[in-house]
């Protein structure tokens, strides 16, 4: 099965391009879904702030049966996690226990389709880095995990064998094609597939996100995806798809495109 959508959905320049222009911010969702027909959806504001029961409770109420959410990881989950002095990991358990609490209403509803933890290029494969991870996994328990790597020291096969160990999944990522950037590379490590399409601008360091996924991938672009996705899909119980280049609506543009790909 594969489930196409974007990273976000509420942002105020897609009023008037993907949305009616006078939509209310509270009627976003539910256009989202049964008017542009999008049945995933990968939450990012809970990077930022650790989310409430409630939210969730609302944004599951507001979607139909079978409609999925992804949740981003808090960055205090995989950002800042280190100490400033000591430069340790810190004892972050607390946090987990907030962010766990708060995705149950997703959980009771059937609607959590996993929990992605992206990690910061400064986060290196070593030996204690390596053991957060597993002791992230543990803390989540049941929850279905996706692991983003920023750096290319996490492509190796070790880190491969190391997520199918622990059923962890990995996240595909389309970037630009930059020395540090994290290149395509399509592997399912949990009878989960993911994939993550930042865009392709060449403006990427050191520039406000609004520049960074201002991109939007061409047809041929877009189809050059089909054969990986389904190499994908053959090896997972489901693949799921996310547009991360939203700027100016571009992200739902070829979501739907991709989606009409597939139909």
């Amino acid at each position: 099965m594969i489930k196409i959508g974007t990273s976000g959905f509420s942002f105020p320049d897609w009023k008037g391009t993907v949305y009616p222009k006078d939509i209310k911010d509270r009627e976003m969702l539910t256009h989202y879904e049964r008017e542009l027909g999008f049945k995933a959806l990968e939450v990012n504001f809970t990077y930022y702030t650790l989310p409430s029961p409630n939210s969730f409770m609302g944004m599951s109420r507001k979607t139909s049966e079978g409609f999925e959410f992804v949740v981003k990881c808090f960055k205090g989950m995989t950002h800042e996690i280190r100490d400033r002095e000591t430069k340790g990991i810190v004892d972050n358990r607390e946090i987990f226990d907030k962010f766990i609490y708060s995705l149950q209403p997703l959980v009771q509803d059937g609607k959590l389709g996993c929990v992605l933890a992206q990690f910061p290029y400064s986060f290196f494969p070593n030996r204690e880095n390596f053991d957060y991870l597993r002791s992230f996994k543990e803390r989540l328990g049941k929850i279905p995990l996706v692991m983003e790597f920023r750096n290319t020291y996490w492509l190796k096969d070790s880190t491969f064998s190391f997520l199918e160990n622990m059923g962890v999944g990995y996240c595909v990522v389309d970037e630009p094609k930059l020395p540090k950037l994290m290149p395509f590379i399509p592997r399912a490590t949990s009878d989960l597939g993911y994939f993550r399409l930042h865009g392709r601008n060449p403006n990427w360091f050191n520039v406000p996100t609004s520049v960074r996924y201002d991109y939007r991938y061409s047809e041929e672009e877009l189809r050059s995806f089909i054969q990986p996705i389904r190499e994908i899909e053959d090896q997972t119980a489901e693949t799921l798809i996310f547009f991360n280049n939203c700027h100016g609506g571009s992200a739902a543009r070829n979501a739907l495109e991709l989606l009409r790909m597939f139909s």
